[in-house]
């Protein structure tokens, strides 16, 4: 077996990891709002803007012969921002609504991890070590970082919680899964992406409070300053906690 087949083209899943992905979803938030609100460019051109740098990124990101921290964060960052504008774009624009578009994308996650599942005989990210399997992990990504977009305006909005009512939920809900893990024999796979589609609802919540309006919920925090200070918070942890590839022990 070659080098290309066993070295990880992804980062290893410690507590850092899931400190430093909810702030991308919440930059991913952030952000996206800048664009396609405070700067007022609209659903439609702020996708085709980070849709466009994603999938550079993504190409680069395959490319590479190894794990490369800030590469891959940028990336996710990348998939949270261009899944930001294209939830909005589809719930809004398009008038599909919170619980049509999280419908939809579910349908699309589930999809996208069966047709991984099926082609490479696992979704581990453990197994994350050829091209194909990159496809396809990031492919579940983009589509699990749009879901939780809509995931999250659905449970802020159409279930009256608020964005702080919705924050919590989804961090209980992280928190259940956590335990799962450490104390029942649930698969890890299962649970692992359970967590990482849970992140990115609770990471829009979150950016929602800060940022929306105070007579909708919100803080009013400037759409712009709340980014680079969560880029900054995010940019120094990746520098502060050990990044390292994940290992392949294999198929399974």
């Amino acid at each position: 077996m070659n080098n290309e087949s066993v070295a990880s083209k992804v980062p290893a899943v410690t507590l850092g990891f899931w400190i430093i992905k909810i702030l991308a979803t919440t930059l991913g938030e952030t952000g996206g709002d800048t664009v396609t609100m405070t700067m007022n460019l609209g659903y439609l051109v702020g996708t085709a803007i980070f849709l466009s740098v994603l999938v550079v990124l993504v190409v680069v990101q395959i490319a590479a012969r190894k794990f490369h921290p800030f590469l891959y964060w940028a990336t996710i960052v990348a998939s949270t921002t261009a899944g930001t504008t294209m939830a909005d774009f589809a719930d809004r624009s398009l008038g599909i609504g919170y619980t049509g578009g999280s419908a939809v994308l579910l349908t699309c996650v589930l999809a996208a991890l069966g047709l991984w599942y099926w082609s490479e005989g696992s979704v581990s990210v453990n197994t994350v070590s050829t091209r194909k399997a990159e496809a396809f992990y990031w492919a579940t990504i983009t589509f699990s970082q749009t879901l939780g977009t809509a995931l999250g305006d659905w449970m802020a909005d159409t279930t009256g919680l608020g964005y702080e009512g919705g924050a919590l939920v989804f961090g209980v809900a992280l928190a259940v899964v956590a335990a799962v893990h450490f104390w029942t024999k649930i698969s890890p796979v299962l649970l692992f992406w359970a967590a990482f589609i849970l992140t990115r609802p609770l990471g829009a919540t979150v950016g929602d409070y800060l940022d929306k309006p105070l007579d909708q919920g919100g803080l009013a925090l400037s759409r712009p300053i709340a980014s680079a200070v969560i880029a900054v918070l995010m940019v120094g942890l990746v520098l502060l906690i050990p990044q390292r590839a994940g290992t392949h022990p294999g198929k399974t």
